[in-house]
């Protein structure tokens, strides 16, 4: 081996360790509440801004970007520094990609659905209605090279995307009043994101979107008479549950949920390899981190619901049926509408296609 391979090898044997280690520990945290540099950090060679979609002050779906922050930093032992902002602070929520694609930042941290609007393809990015479940997103985008096609899709923007979080499934919704049937959903005023929220339309709901920190005044004045937004521990720390008390499973609409880190394309060209490859690797440490808290925390909020008057329901299956079937046509349409969209969504069938002979066979049936 030479010199130059066994100091390269002895460089990522330290920082795989450094992130595994860090990995265990809670979101931004060690000992003393929060990481820091240790002493004799080395001079820093990236201080980037970085808008968020979500506060940070949200379990699981927020507090992702303060490990990302602290993370990257630890790691890099000061030389990479991620300041961290709010949404609306400095970029709206739904405005990440514009400020970065406009290089009014250099980085942003978001959920990919939110271009559905500009970049139709996109919300393929960040979930599917009745699509992947989290570990087939992991697969399909580190080894079904799901990335390449995520960089094809964003090359026009000039951005370069990076999966830097993953959750479990979203609730289908908070609710005032039971819903049991496809006419019920009808005429209904719903906060709803995504390709979901175009299945619902066709069902004849009167669909909105907000950030999340306007549902709760929406709910409360009346403006919406239901909303889905993220998970459990998420929308009960929002209040959702004091205004519609009836929530629904399962997340039909967003079997996962990703976020990605955003970087502008000359910011990106502009850092080392070695830098590039330390961002890639503390995201992929931040993916596994937040699918883990994820799964960890849903369970005991839901056992809880009964003491706060929540009744935690699952959609009847005929009703799921009906949803599926309405899917099916949304997606046909998207597809045929925009060439991104179809390529992408016949590469995700496909995977998902193959991925179901293991998936079948290999695990037990969830009633097991």
């Amino acid at each position: 081996m030479s010199k130059r391979a066994a100091l390269f090898a002895v460089l990522v044997a330290f920082v795989s360790g450094v992130i595994i280690s860090l990995a265990i520990r809670p979101p931004g945290e060690t000992n003393s509440g929060r990481i820091t540099p240790q002493t004799g950090s080395v001079e820093n060679r990236i201080n980037w801004r970085l808008p968020l979609a979500f506060n940070t002050t949200l379990p699981v779906l927020g507090d992702n970007a303060k490990y990302l922050r602290d993370t990257i930093v630890a790691v890099s032992n000061g030389a990479i520094v991620f300041d961290t902002y709010e949404p609306g602070e400095i970029v709206p929520a739904f405005s990440i990609t514009d400020a970065v694609r406009d290089h009014k930042v250099d980085v942003g941290l978001t959920w990919l659905g939110y271009d559905q609007g500009k970049i139709p393809a996109s919300v393929l990015l960040g979930a599917v209605p009745f699509g992947m479940e989290p570990m087939a997103y992991m697969a399909w985008w580190f080894d079904g090279e799901g990335y390449k096609l995520a960089e094809e899709l964003y090359a026009p923007q000039n951005v370069h995307p990076i999966l830097c979080g993953l959750t479990g499934p979203e609730t289908a919704g908070w609710f005032r009043e039971p819903i049991e049937k496809l006419a019920d959903l009808e005429g209904l005023k719903i906060r709803f994101a995504g390709l979901g929220g175009r299945v619902l339309e066709r069902l004849g709901a009167s669909v909105t979107m907000l950030p999340g920190g306007e549902i709760f005044q929406a709910l409360e004045k009346g403006a919406i008479d239901a909303s889905e937004y993220a998970l459990p521990i998420v929308d009960q720390k929002l209040g959702f549950n004091r205004i519609a008390p009836y929530n629904y499973y399962p997340g039909w609409h967003q079997p996962a949920t990703s976020s990605h880190l955003i970087i502008n394309m000359d910011a990106w060209q502009r850092t080392t390899p070695g830098d590039q490859a330390l961002i890639t690797a503390v995201c992929t440490s931040a993916v596994t981190r937040n699918l883990a808290r994820s799964e960890a925390l849903q369970g005991a909020v839901i056992a809880g619901f009964a003491d706060i008057g929540v009744h935690a329901m699952s959609l009847p299956e005929p009703l799921l049926r009906e949803l599926e079937s309405v899917t099916n046509e949304v997606m046909q349409e998207e597809a045929e509408k925009n060439a991104m969209f179809a390529k992408i969504y016949a590469h995700q069938s496909a995977f998902r296609q193959e991925y179901e002979h293991w998936k079948h066979l290999a695990y037990l049936p969830r009633n097991f």
